[in-house]
């Protein structure tokens, strides 16, 4: 008894595994008729064309204001010319303790071509590299507003 009760489970169970195989058919023929659906809707779009709208071009001409001086980064020191001359107003891109940054910066402004200079403060030893110099307070803040895009603190130093 316990034999054909081993021998009917067994059975039962191949019978089962068997059962739920599905077949390679049955797949593909539920790709093909997916594939049907595809070219049927491909075929019912038709293919909708856009023409472009062209709109002209309006020029806008800038408005030019004229500002106020801005005497909010307006400094003063004692400066001697390391290179160069220095002119009243000076505007400064960087400050160094080691005079080789300090050339390194000069060089890089006279390479996008600013008459660079390098001035030192005596009381200090700071070392400044001025990009331009001008007689002018409005020149010097016009530069510095300029200067501002690439060196975003530069300031303008008014050399005693």
């Amino acid at each position: 008894m316990k034999r054909n009760l081993i021998l009917s489970m067994a059975i039962l169970a191949a019978f089962a595994l068997v059962s739920c195989k599905s077949t390679e058919s049955s797949y593909k023929k539920a790709y093909d008729k997916a594939k049907q659906q595809e070219q049927a809707q491909q075929q019912v779009t038709a293919p909708v064309q856009v023409t472009p709208v062209v709109t002209p071009v309006q020029t806008v001409t800038p408005v030019t204001t004229t500002q106020p001086e801005d005497n909010s980064d307006l400094r003063s020191e004692s400066l001697k010319a390391v290179s160069g001359t220095l002119q009243a107003y000076n505007v400064v891109c960087g400050s160094f303790k080691s005079l080789d940054n300090a050339n390194n910066l000069c060089s890089t402004l006279k390479n996008k071509g600013y008459n660079a200079i390098i001035a030192q403060n005596p009381a200090t030893g700071m070392y400044r590299v001025i990009a331009t110099s001008s007689s002018s307070k409005a020149d010097a803040v016009s530069s510095r507003d300029k200067l501002r895009a690439t060196y975003p603190d530069a300031w303008v130093l008014y050399a005693k």
